[in-house]
């Protein structure tokens, strides 16, 4: 389906039949990571719907709009295997026609983080989400961890707009090494694979440093880059300790709190989070 007009006609009959939809937003590129979503949108609606559609909105010009992964036939296969019911397919000027002026900002939790480095980004996220929700009217949409900012990012989003549906948030998906799951690890040369393994590690040693009763936020930081800086492919853009709903730094750890991770291995920018839980 690549009409919005189309997609809303076909989503509103399903609900006039009293159906549930679930709905999981992508970019493409699918891989186990999205399948989880969709197994779990599977499992807790009568129709799932998947979109696919990279969005410009969201990349700034210097970024990786033009070269990120395409794969529309392997990604329609998987929704298909996954008991995927519609895949939406937009084209950009259906979805930023000409003249488009009308955007998304979450103000407060969009510039931090890493809204400090892709300004704009959110915005693009925050307003591509929105006419998709508008578009599918979905009664729940689910969204991975990995992405913890853009997360609650959405989740104040309904919450503010009064819109009528569940955000859902699943657990990252991991490789047996600890990488998160991502559409970009697809840009790795080997050396900087095996060096990307270092973002899970960090992580883990700083969980593990919390169970032992470390609390003081800049050490736990300071450890950290240590042991990130060790692995030559590796820089590091941002490392913080924060509240999980306001995203504010926090100096002592205490229970739920989000440490979060952007480092560039070679020239690809990877994310990744945990959750503390005491």
């Amino acid at each position: 389906m690549r009409s919005p007009g189309k997609m809303r006609l076909l989503c509103q009959g399903f609900k006039g039949k009293h159906k549930t939809i679930g709905f999981v937003p992508t970019m493409g590129a699918l891989h186990r990571g999205h399948l989880k979503l969709i197994s779990k949108a599977r499992r807790e609606n009568d129709i799932v719907a998947v979109s696919i559609f990279v969005n410009p909105a969201q990349f700034s010009p210097k970024e990786d709009f033009k070269r990120y992964p395409r794969k529309i036939k392997e990604d329609s296969a998987l929704c298909r295997r996954g008991g995927v019911d519609i895949i939406f397919i937009p084209q950009a000027q259906s979805i930023y026609p000409a003249g488009y002026k009308t955007y998304v900002c979450v103000e407060g939790i969009s510039d931090k983080l890493c809204g400090r480095f892709r300004k704009g980004h959110f915005m693009g996220v925050a307003t591509i989400v929105a006419k998709l929700f508008n578009i599918v009217n979905p009664d729940v949409a689910y969204f991975g961890q990995k992405d913890a900012q853009q997360a609650v990012i959405i989740k104040k989003m309904v919450e503010d707009l009064n819109m009528p549906l569940t955000v859902r948030i699943v657990p990252t998906q991991r490789q047996s090494d600890g990488l998160a799951l991502s559409s970009r690890n697809a840009y790795l040369k080997p050396g900087e694979r095996r060096d990307a393994r270092v973002l899970f590690q960090a992580l883990s040693f700083a969980r593990d440093l919390v169970k032992k009763g470390l609390r003081d936020t800049a050490e736990i930081i300071s450890r950290m880059r240590k042991l990130i800086l060790k692995r030559k492919n590796a820089r590091i853009e941002y490392i913080s300790i924060v509240d999980e709903k306001e995203l504010l730094p926090v100096k002592r750890v205490a229970d739920g709190c989000l440490i979060a991770l952007a480092v560039r291995i070679g020239k690809t920018r990877l994310i990744d989070n945990i959750i503390i839980r005491i």
